[in-house]
């Protein structure tokens, strides 16, 4: 996968806050990965901004070494990709694989929320981003 999130800062007790969650074992998932609640305490590779954030992979998870568990980073600040414009201090949502957005009032009524933008980016300039992750 591309433009995976880049830890800046882990906040928490204990630093970054992180939860464990299952997967299929037949899936890869690269660290970074910005992940979807599927179901209850399971994940997968969140793509669409209507995917209920996990949180950001916080290891590699190999589809072939049959694991059914991974880590998530539920709180920090990250570099996160975008193409988008979004203003410093608006909510941040999913918009693609890795990719985000500004939150729309869906995403935000809908508890799409990834965390808080730090940051200002123009539309149409490819570039990351610091979000305070873990709104919610």
């Amino acid at each position: 996968m591309s433009n995976e999130a880049v830890i800046v800062e882990l906040l928490g007790e204990p630093k970054g806050c992180p939860v464990r969650f299952t997967c299929p074992s037949d899936t890869s998932i690269s660290k970074g990965t910005i992940l979807k609640l599927s179901d209850a305490r399971v994940v997968a590779v969140g793509t669409t901004p209507t995917d209920t954030f996990a949180g950001i992979a916080a290891h590699d998870k190999d589809g072939s070494d049959s694991s059914t568990e991974i880590t998530a980073y539920t709180k920090g600040i990250f570099d996160l990709y975008t193409d988008a414009t979004i203003t410093a201090g608006m909510f941040v949502g999913m918009s693609g694989s890795n990719l985000v957005n500004q939150a729309t009032d869906a995403s935000i009524s809908g508890g799409c929320l990834i965390g808080k933008a730090l940051e200002t980016s123009a539309a149409g300039t490819p570039e990351t981003i610091n979000v305070a992750v873990g709104i919610y």
